[in-house]
């Protein structure tokens, strides 16, 4: 009795492992390509759900509301207005922020990194997002050269 039940539960630990273990190699990917827009994690939302015209028109972050939506690159773009959704429509890529929201001063490092709509800047017409205060605040040191090292760091970044 004591062998068969001992048996029978080294059987079903290992049936376990070997589920387990099956479950993890299906759910890594063989190639993880970096999203072109950033969304947080389990979300289809861009730039935090805030409103990327707002930054240009009046000069701050605003919430977008679900009522006003666009699809950019694969990602949902929420808007405080259907005015503002309609600018948005007429030129994207002038009001969506750089590097697909991801963090300027990483990409200018060459890597990824959460871009926040709260630690933002308009340099030349252009919205760039950083991580942080503190990393925004290393970005502010050298604008021009991280920008120039961010524009030849992108999109090649996206498949590190």
């Amino acid at each position: 009795m004591f062998c068969i039940r001992t048996i029978r539960i080294l059987a079903t630990s290992l049936a376990f492992g070997a589920l387990s273990l099956g479950a993890i190699a299906i759910a890594t990917p063989a190639h993880a390509d970096t999203a072109p827009v950033y969304t947080a994690f389990a979300s289809k939302t861009a730039v935090g759900g805030y409103d990327p015209v707002a930054f240009f028109a009046v000069g701050k972050p605003v919430k977008g509301d679900a009522k006003f939506t666009a699809t950019y690159k694969g990602a949902e773009v929420r808007f405080s207005s259907a005015a503002n959704r309609a600018t948005f429509l007429t030129a994207p890529d002038k009001y969506f922020p750089q590097y697909g929201g991801y963090c300027a001063w990483a990409v200018s490092q060459g890597y990824t990194a959460k871009g926040d709509p709260n630690f933002w800047k308009i340099v030349n017409g252009k919205l760039y997002l950083n991580y942080n205060g503190d990393v925004q605040a290393k970005w502010e040191k050298d604008i021009p050269g991280f920008v120039k090292a961010g524009d030849a760091n992108w999109p090649k970044v996206l498949a590190k």
